[in-house]
């Protein structure tokens, strides 16, 4: 018997599938109507702008609030990712000040969890598959991760190049962030969240990002809650460095695309990418492109702002990677470490630090001593300025240190950078040897990270009481397979940082 007309058109994808299919859920926001789709009771959003594109005339430009949008908008792809060298199988554009978000079905309302990427201040993207913000929604949590401007689109003070109406430039990716919280406060209750209990969150620069608004007055009113995973608040210049690192790539723009520096208004995004990642490579530094200390947003060191008060009354879950520069100088790294390896303090103040690791550590190797004392200086003490500033202005905190060790793979043996996020995300890595370990403890972690935005005490089945952070004992959840607490952990390794970081 043949089959009706209309089955067949609808196998074929015809428009009479479409009809068929169920519209996806539609929530009306201040911005305007958005049409998502929905999966395993779960309502997705994607590609949600919060700003103007900041193209054009926009360039460099603060960010501008997104206008209101007429009829209903597409919410059901993600948007494109921010400029950035690389990942040419990915669309980059200037127009990337999206998000996205992951909500239960129902009213709510419900926690608020925004999540922002890491990658160096000049790579990755808020739509990677492991953000898929799904497993929170199940938990009841609204997840939302957040696209800023990267590189020399955000974090480089064009003041010097092109004169004071570009003033602050260097921290356009801050204001990018602001923006989306300021969205996210006035519209995230039509999608179920409570606007009064927001924590934000990243790893990497991601964590670097929270710490440092965590330092900006003008932010204080969007978030209660912060977790960091792998950050710190240091990654900001003093005004005359940003000025100094701008002069450096206008003279890099110059001499590598042949125009001056007007062109930089208008020149393909392509361009200023291209010489921004020979401009890095060139640089003594590790990271010439960050925040800069500006007097206005940025009033002052991080840390300082923050011990004055700035998040008083609010809470964090902070923590690093026990081998975090694993990641990125190897499993067998080899020679000394150099001013590239280093980002916060000058080759000739790391050294003498680092010569006296080996009579706390006799134990290890000069490989692993390296990698321990690199990550120390880029993580783990910058992390514990944070929690100190946090806590002493009355701040509560949860700390923690990451020890798991996957035991195949080119870094096995070591707890290395990143390796935070599929356990937070509940998304283990299923082909190491010890996938059924990494199991239990991602689910550990993302049941105890839910805890902490609901508001609740850190905590999920299988881990010991996890008491607070104090300056007193630096109480520390050591995640493991067999987790414990720890009192002053690593501290003869802290107190050779005294004065120096």
């Amino acid at each position: 018997m043949a089959a009706p007309a209309a089955a067949l058109a609808f196998r074929a994808g015809s428009p009479l599938r479409a009809f068929a299919q169920s519209p996806g859920p539609l929530v009306k926001t201040a911005s305007g109507a958005l049409r998502g789709a929905s999966a395993a009771g779960i309502r997705i959003f994607r590609g949600v702008p919060f700003a103007e594109p900041p193209v054009g005339d926009l360039r460099f430009r603060p960010t501008e609030k997104v206008k209101p949008w007429q009829g209903e908008r597409d919410a059901t792809q993600f948007g494109t990712s921010p400029m950035q060298f690389g990942e040419p199988r990915i669309a980059h554009s200037e127009d990337c000040l999206q998000l996205n978000i992951w909500a239960p079905e129902g009213k709510g309302p419900y926690p608020v969890f925004v999540w922002i990427h890491g990658g160096g201040f000049t790579g990755g993207h808020a739509f990677e598959g492991i953000y898929d913000g799904s497993e929170f929604a199940r938990e009841g949590v609204v997840c939302v991760t957040v696209a800023y401007r990267l590189g020399v689109f955000g974090f480089l003070d064009m003041a010097p190049l092109l004169g004071d109406d570009y003033a602050g430039s260097g921290n356009s990716a801050l204001r990018d962030l602001i923006t989306a919280l300021s969205w996210i406060r006035e519209n995230i209750a039509d999608f179920g969240g409570d606007p009064d209990h927001v924590t934000i969150g990243g790893e990497s620069a991601g964590a670097k990002l929270t710490d440092i608004l965590m330092g900006v007055p003008e932010a204080q009113p969007l978030f209660q809650q912060m977790i960091s995973e792998s950050g710190g608040a240091e990654r900001v210049w003093p005004q005359q460095n940003s000025f100094r690192v701008a002069q450096g790539y206008g003279d890099a723009w110059k001499k590598q695309s042949g125009q001056e520096i007007a062109a930089l208004r208008t020149a393909a995004a392509t361009q200023l990418i291209q010489v921004q990642h020979d401009f890095i490579s060139d640089w003594p530094q590790h990271f010439p492109l960050r925040c800069e200390i500006d007097g206005d947003l940025l009033p002052k060191l991080p840390v300082l702002t923050i011990s004055a008060g700035n998040t008083k009354g609010k809470r964090l879950l902070i923590g690093t990677n026990r081998d975090e520069s694993a990641l990125f100088v190897g499993p067998h790294p080899t020679g000394d470490a150099t001013a590239k390896d280093i980002g916060n303090i000058t080759l000739e103040q790391f050294l003498p630090v680092y010569r006296k690791y080996k009579a706390i550590y006799p134990e290890l190797s000069v490989e692993q001593l390296r990698i321990r004392a690199l990550s120390a200086e880029e993580y783990w003490v910058p992390s514990i300025r944070v929690a100190d500033a946090h806590i002493a202005a009355g701040g509560k905190t949860w700390m923690y240190r990451l020890d798991f060790l996957e035991t195949s793979g080119r870094l096995s043996g070591y707890a290395y950078h990143s390796l935070d996020i599929p356990l937070v995300w509940d998304k283990p890595h299923a082909t190491v040897s010890n996938a059924a370990a990494e199991a239990v403890i991602a689910k550990q972690m993302h049941i105890a990270w839910v805890a902490f935005i609901k508001g609740e005490t850190p905590a999920a089945p299988g881990l010991p009481t996890w008491p607070e952070y104090t300056g007193t004992g630096r109480e520390t959840m050591i995640l493991d397979v067999a987790s414990h607490v720890e009192q002053k952990p690593q501290e003869a390794e802290l107190r050779l940082w005294d004065h120096v970081l």
